[in-house]
């Protein structure tokens, strides 16, 4: 798919199945990528729930090994990405310039009751700011609790990604578990508010450069 870029941002859920490898390859664009379910590796790195991937555009990973009951994670891009380009046969498509791999395995996730007991929000960092903006938080939020987020306007966009309670919107509904929502660098920086169960959300923050 080397043609249809809409100019809007770019997630889906990744569902690969039990023992599948993707090989390695590279994107034209920086993404995060988070692992939800299942087991397996990155290249020779554990990657089970919840762990949290970043790439910069043009940096080579993988494989991508699914275990015995698959994997399935996110793949969440500012810009729109033409596909992978695998490697070796790719090698020459590959741009210069900065490569940057950020792998946070094994993010703690709260249980319900834990949750449902919290008082104070957390807004812990789980990939420490960089330069560029690059950044990625784990929210917590008891019943009802609420917390202003970082501003978009110091990267090149963010992903919210539920993984516990929900997060309360203004029109009444909620998102819950695995609801996904993209900020654009134009827009004004979240507030968020948990549901009566309470909240647990990653905050991911890519780089200026969304290419």
């Amino acid at each position: 798919n080397e043609k249809n870029d809409n100019g809007l941002p770019q997630g889906f859920l990744v569902e690969q199945p039990p023992h599948s490898v993707t090989p390695p390859h590279f994107h034209e664009v920086n993404q995060f990528q988070v692992f939800v379910g299942g087991g397996g590796k990155i290249g020779k790195h554990d990657a089970t729930p919840v762990s949290v991937h970043y790439a910069n555009g043009h940096t080579p990973y993988g494989p991508i090994a699914a275990g015995d009951d698959g994997v399935q994670y996110f793949t969440l891009r500012a810009a729109w990405d033409p596909g992978a380009k695998y490697m070796p046969e790719n090698r020459d498509k590959l741009k210069p310039g900065p490569r940057r791999f950020r792998l946070v395995p094994d993010v703690a996730v709260s249980s319900p009751d834990e949750l449902a007991a919290r008082t104070q929000g957390e807004l812990k960092p789980i990939i420490t700011a960089e330069d560029d903006g690059l950044q990625a938080y784990i929210l917590r939020l008891g019943p009802d609790g609420a917390m202003a987020l970082p501003d978009p306007a110091t990267g090149g966009g963010q992903y919210h990604l539920v993984l516990n309670g929900d997060l309360a919107r203004e029109d009444g509904d909620a998102l819950n578990r695995l609801s996904c929502v993209f900020l654009s660098k134009a827009e004004p920086a979240l507030r968020a508010k948990a549901g009566p169960e309470g909240l647990e959300m990653l905050v991911m923050q890519l780089p200026a450069d969304a290419s």
